[in-house]
This record gives C-alpha cells, structure tokens and sequence, in this order.
C-alpha cells in the first residue's frame, strides 16, 4: 500500500465531461499504473455547471422539482439537499442549456424558475440556501427569480409587468409584502466566479449580453432596465440598493446577484471557495501525497478564480503538491506555478485533433493520467 493516498479533484470538462466523469476517468488510469494507489475522488464545481453534481457526489440528496424554463416551457431541475443546507443551481433552472439549440431570446429571457427552484428548496426544510450562479440565459436583474417568490413588478398604472429584461424598463414600483415569509429565516449565499458590478462597461448587460444573444440594441435596453430596477429599489432601500449595484458579483448571471444581494439579503461568496468548503475537500486533502485537479481549457479564466487555482490555493495551505489534466493548455510554466500548479497535461499530448479529444476524453485521460505519478 502506498504511504498516502491521491485527491482528484477535478471540475467538468465543459461540452465532454462532468467532473465526476473526469474523476473517474482519472482515477481508472491511476488505478491501471499502480493498482494498490488509494485515492479520494471530490469532483468540484464553481457555482456554475455541475454545481448539484458535485454536491451529490459528496453526499447530498438529489431532489428534482417540476419548473419554468428560461422561456417558460416546464423543465425538470435539480436541487441537492443535506440536513437544512440546499445547492440550487441556476442553471438548471434558468441556464443557456435549457434553451433550443440556436434559439437565444436575451430580451425576454427570465429566471423564474429559479425562484421556483429556490421555493422547492425551502419547502424541503432548507435554511442554508447556496445560489450558483454560472451559466444564465437571461439579464433580468433577477426579477423572475423574486416574482417567483412572490415580488410584484408593477408599471405606472399599477400592472404587473412580465419578470423578464425587456420589461424593466416600465418598471415603476417592485412589491416585496408577498415575499417568500421564509426568506428572512433562511441564509442565502450566492456562489459565483465573477466578479462583475451590475451596471456599466463591465457590467452584466455589457459584458454578458452578448453572450446570450444579445444584439448591441438590446444590450442597451437590458443596460437601461437594469438602472431602472436600480433607481425604483432606491426608494425601498436607499443607499443599500446603490452600494449593491457597485458589489462585485452584482452582475452575475445577467443580475440575479444584484436581486440577490438586494432582496434576499444574500451575502457573496466566490464560487470555488465555497464548493471547496461545502463537498469537504480540504479534509480529503489532510496528508495527501498530490492533488489532481482540472478543468476543460486551463487558461488566463483559469487564473480569475476558477475551480483549479482554488485547489490549488487550498492545497498549497497544507503543503501537497497539485497537477492538472485539461483538454487544452494555454498557460505558461510560471503561469502554472504562480497559481500553485506544478505541472499539468493536457489531452492534446497524445491527440492533437480538438474534436477527438472532446468525444474520446474519458479514454484519454484514463491514459494521461499515469503522466501524474511520474
């Protein structure tokens, strides 16, 4: 047997993998080069994709609840739930995969099933409640997720108005009295990766919109409904409504941070900092002899707090060395050691062609990973 074990601790290989299945893989090639290897496998997540992957897989109880989709069609989401703690992922809910293929609608895109997901979650018994927040089809300041809850969103003659981006721009009055009553007892964390305000050059219309879809036309009345949603919450919230807008994370997820931060009292976590705390890997590291993390392109993202460098950071705290596997490599060596990597490869060692690596990428790492031992 060895003298101590191996941590693998991976997040998704985006378009490939799931963290778990990159664990696996990796763990299957350790496994082949030295057969009596122990490892401990914590597949993590940033708050975006794969977020109640990783939450189940250290432990926590799938749940399942029937929602509204980005566009309002019903989807099937998940949740993960563990004692009075529960994982909501946005985009399960509300996220650019639940749309058609090729069929973006940035304007009326809506979050609406994320606050239905966050109700399933309280109803579950949840008074910890971590929002992931990665992955967004919509820039709704986070209007669909409140009026899910139970916010109103009114125009000047008192209709209410579609939770949608489009529609804040009408915005005259929001009405919170028929919020969720259970909010006030419950913590909620929002888990995200950037770092965004919610309004200006880079805020979450300017900077994301376009990613969803969004024409330079509609990046504009996204922008302009978000500083109306600001300036009607002001009368409610003072300078609290103004310093929230300026919050880093503010912009996440098209502004649900901002809806957020504002109206669900959450607090701001970054993503990968909290996962690393919720899944346990921290203690799963106490006397490892190396830490294997990876993503699907370790590149300059990687290094904005992306789940490696946070692996890698909690790692260095207790002195094990780390290498990563990844897809695509575009770091320098000293890019790599200043965030605490010591070596990584990637599938494009032993297949050059981008397109084999993404369909054959659990054959591959399995016969990358011997390449960590050495």
């Amino acid at each position: 047997m060895t003298e101590a074990w191996i941590v693998i601790a991976p997040d998704k290989f985006k378009g490939s993998l799931t963290a778990v299945e990159v664990a696996e893989a990796v763990a299957e090639g350790l496994r082949a080069a030295e057969p009596d290897v122990e490892l401990r496998l914590v597949p993590v997540a940033d708050g975006g994709d794969g977020t109640v992957d990783a939450a189940v897989s250290a432990g926590f109880e799938r749940r399942r609840a029937r929602v509204r989709g980005p566009l309002g069609e019903p989807v099937d989401a998940e949740y993960a739930v563990a004692n009075h703690t529960a994982v909501v992922e946005l985009a399960e809910a509300s996220g650019l995969r639940r749309l058609p293929a090729g069929v973006f609608d940035p304007l009326h895109a809506s979050t609406y099933g994320t606050g239905e997901l966050i109700r399933a979650a309280l109803d579950a018994g949840a008074r910890t409640l971590v929002l992931g927040v990665g992955g967004s089809a919509s820039t709704d300041g986070g209007a669909g997720m409140l009026a899910a809850l139970g916010a109103r969103f009114l125009d000047g003659a008192g209709a209410e108005l579609e939770p949608c981006g489009a529609s804040l721009a009408e915005l005259a009055s929001v009405d919170l009295s028929g919020l969720d009553e259970r909010i006030a007892q419950t913590e909620v964390i929002l888990a995200t990766d950037v770092d965004n305000p919610l309004l200006g050059t880079f805020g979450a219309a300017a900077v994301y919109g376009p990613q969803k879809g969004a024409a330079p036309e509609d990046v504009l009345a996204l922008e302009t409904g978000l500083g109306r949603l600001v300036d009607v919450l002001i009368k409610q919230f003072g300078e609290h409504a103004v310093a929230a807008a300026a919050q880093p994370g503010a912009g996440s997820a098209g502004g649900v941070g901002y809806g957020a931060i504002v109206a669900l009292g959450a607090s701001v976590r970054p993503g990968i900092e909290l996962m690393l705390e919720l899944l346990g890997v921290e203690q799963a590291m106490r006397g490892a002899r190396l830490v294997v993390t990876g993503e699907g392109s370790l590149d300059e993202q990687s290094l904005r707090g992306k789940a490696p460098v946070g692996v890698a950071r909690l790692a260095a705290l207790h002195g094990v060395p780390v290498a990563a596997v990844c897809g695509r490599l575009a770091l320098t060596e000293d890019q790599l050691r200043r965030a605490g990597i010591l070596r990584a490869f990637a599938l494009t060692e032993i297949e050059p062609d981008p397109e084999r690596c993404m369909i054959d990428a659990a054959a591959l790492l399995t016969r990358l990973a011997p390449r960590l031992l050495g």
